[in-house]
């Protein structure tokens, strides 16, 4: 009955079937909507307030995403504890510093691999923020609601990615 959880790939619609679903449980239960870049933000106060102290919670931005464990923080660690867990039962879990992909497009060293993956991540935190959410809160809570700036955000997600895919194929990657 549980054999799905062993398996290595999924469905791409049962998965979406069931973040719809997460996604109307979570507005049912809460009241918002489900988004991990709020997380983030809370973490980075959290991790200020320890050099900081308290004065951090003062600063207008802390005031609005208070630096504490929420709900939010708590989907992200369950993302992240899924995923390992999902990778463990299928028996598809390794540790891999550099990946197969980016071994054969750029090579095998560990330093530009972990620069590049820092500064990425840098640069989509920034840009969620920025934003006022990422993918999940835009593409996934923002369509859910038929709000047009999320639509938009789910076009712009999809052109970015065919464009960026072309680009690199056509350059021979």
């Amino acid at each position: 009955m549980l054999s799905f959880l062993t398996m290595n790939e999924w469905s791409p619609y049962a998965v979406g079937i069931g973040i719809g679903l997460l996604s109307c449980l979570t507005f049912v239960l809460s009241d918002k909507p489900i988004g991990c870049s709020t997380a983030f933000a809370r973490t980075s106060g959290m991790l200020e307030e320890i050099v900081r102290g308290r004065k951090v919670r003062d600063m207008a931005y802390y005031r609005q995403f208070v630096p504490e464990i929420d709900w939010e923080w708590m989907l992200v660690l369950g993302v992240f504890l899924g995923a390992c867990t999902s990778a463990l039962l299928s028996g598809e879990f390794r540790l891999e510093w550099v990946p197969s992909l980016w071994a054969t497009t750029f090579g095998s060293e560990h330093l530009p691999r972990l620069v590049t993956a820092f500064c990425g991540g840098i640069i989509m935190g920034f840009g969620a923020r920025w934003a006022g959410g990422c993918t999940s809160g835009h593409g996934i809570s923002g369509t859910l609601q038929l709000a047009v700036s999320g639509w938009l955000a789910v076009a712009a997600f999809f052109a970015s990615g065919g464009l960026t895919a072309y680009i690199k194929y056509a350059l021979g990657g």
